[in-house]
């Protein structure tokens, strides 16, 4: 018998020096049946095996078949049982019937709600056949500046002078990567976005800022109306690392105390940027928000986590039952959305309605060759401007006589925080059917975009906003600066007066 070497490969599997199978082929099975020794019967079993897989395939095939078969009958008897349905719910009046519920469960194809096809996002977006997506972008970005346009402009009686005590999350929450680069970062960015914002539109008020670590509330900076002094608070807390649990009852006491000595004719407002979903608190945090409604003390809360039950009732008890004043951010938009709602004064309440005289100063700015001191940080200073009750030196407006405490401002703070009051009214978007006296926008004098449907070669928008009062085109860039920053229209101001 010859020696076969066991590492070779053949068909009839791999065979050691002893002429057994090795068990390592795939092919070897441990219970092997008996070979017919007889070449007559085995192939009369070959082809008996033959005989039985082409059976098998043509059974298979007709099951396939009849599979098909059913299904274009059941589909067929699906539509037809659609047709009777929606014919019968036309004869149906009122409702509580059995074909009522279906149809209401009905989806647009005709079939039920859980059969419609699967609409994604991204198959909404269309391109045009050179495949530019310039115009639906410009739609997009229009879109938005349209949300940012549309206000409330019903005239409302608020209250301008405001003082508002601006308390931030500093707890081990704040490290979150939920928002880039992490919560303290873009809570920091934005709170001196809204700093500069809150000062350019009530150039009257004032601001404090709170923070809450350790389970502490530590006054960082004191209430005044220079922003500057904020902002450099905000860059220092840049380098701090938010460490502990917050605590909400020290946060809404210590806002407590700063806001008692504030005169009845100004707001008292607190607005709580919370990251944390529970806060450490010494005492009754409830008798804090009765003693907070007792003070007349509005609080707004933004949550970057989920709902807190004592935000919820700190909001609802000191606005009246309103809860509007606690929000959730959605992402990093939606955040700063809420940081610029906190911008405009709260209209004043039936509770806190009335009318007070505020005695105010108007002081004059004297220019100075030789350095004097000033009253406010006891600097020399060249220049700067004299209280017309004490003949105090102050170095800058809006602020409050260190002497005698007169509100020392200008003529343009007291018009800025006029517009509150009177806003201005929202312009309307001109239809892209109608004939355009004019080409460039009345403002920037820039040609309005074409934005059109390259199918139908028809006009998407018209791209232009008119003013109700004196009926002149503005582009949408212009539309919104004239409603944030300016706050009157360009051309009712450059139309004669009689």
């Amino acid at each position: 018998m010859p020696l076969i070497d066991s590492d070779s490969d053949s068909d009839e599997g791999k065979i050691n020096i002893s002429g057994r199978r090795n068990r390592r082929d795939p092919n070897f099975n441990a219970n092997p049946t008996k070979v017919n020794s007889n070449p007559l019967k085995r192939a009369r079993n070959n082809s008996e095996n033959d005989d039985s897989i082409k059976s098998s395939s043509k059974s298979s095939d007709s099951n396939q078949q009849n599979q098909k078969d059913r299904k274009v009958r059941y589909i067929a008897k699906k539509k037809a049982s659609n047709n009777n349905n929606n014919n019968n719910s036309n004869e149906v009046e009122g409702g509580g019937g059995d074909n009522v519920e279906n149809n209401n469960l009905q989806g647009a194809n005709g079939g039920y709600a859980w059969e419609d096809e699967i609409k994604r996002s991204w198959d909404l977006v269309t391109v045009d056949k050179e495949g530019d997506m310039t115009a639906l972008v410009a739609s997009i970005i229009e879109a938005r500046k349209k949300r940012a346009a549309k206000r409330n402009i019903t005239p409302f009686q608020r209250g301008i002078i405001r003082t508002l005590i601006l308390t931030l999350d500093c707890s081990e929450s704040m490290n979150e990567k939920d928002l880039r680069p992490n919560r303290h970062a873009m809570m920091i960015q934005y709170a001196i976005d809204f700093i500069h914002e809150f000062f350019d539109q009530n150039p009257i008020s004032q601001i404090g800022i709170v923070i809450m670590k350790n389970g502490l509330a530590h006054l960082v900076s004191q209430v005044s109306g220079n922003p500057q002094d904020h902002i450099d608070v905000l860059k220092s807390l840049r380098k701090q690392e938010p460490k502990g649990n917050p605590s909400l009852q020290n946060a809404l006491e210590m806002a407590r105390g700063i806001l008692s000595p504030v005169p009845p004719h100004c707001t008292r407002e607190v607005l709580i940027i919370f990251g944390s979903l529970s806060s450490t608190d010494p005492g009754d945090i409830h008798q804090t928000i009765a003693s907070l409604v007792h003070d007349r003390v509005r609080a707004k809360v933004i949550g970057l986590s989920a709902q807190v039950a004592v935000c919820k009732e700190l909001c609802s008890l000191t606005n009246f039952g309103d809860n509007s004043f606690y929000k959730i951010v959605l992402d990093e938009t939606h955040f700063k959305e809420l940081f610029d709602e906190a911008v405009t004064p709260l209209p004043v309440n039936k509770v806190n309605k009335g009318f007070t005289l505020v005695k105010m100063g108007f002081p004059t700015r004297v220019f100075e060759n030789i350095p004097t001191f000033c009253s406010c940080h006891s600097k020399l200073v060249y220049g700067g401007y004299f209280c017309p009750n004490c003949h105090s030196k102050v170095c800058s407006l809006p602020t409050v006589c260190p002497c005698c405490d007169l509100m020392l401002i200008l003529s343009t703070h007291l018009a800025r925080s006029y517009h509150h009051l009177m806003p201005l009214k929202t312009f309307e978007e001109v239809d892209s059917k109608e004939k355009f006296p004019t080409e460039n926008c009345f403002s920037c004098q820039k040609k309005f975009p074409v934005l059109m449907d390259h199918k139908t070669n028809e006009l998407l928008t018209s791209s232009r906003y008119r003013c109700p009062d004196c009926k002149i085109d503005f582009c949408i860039d212009c539309d919104v600066f004239i409603h944030e920053i300016l706050h009157n229209c360009p051309g009712c101001e450059s139309k004669p007066t009689i």
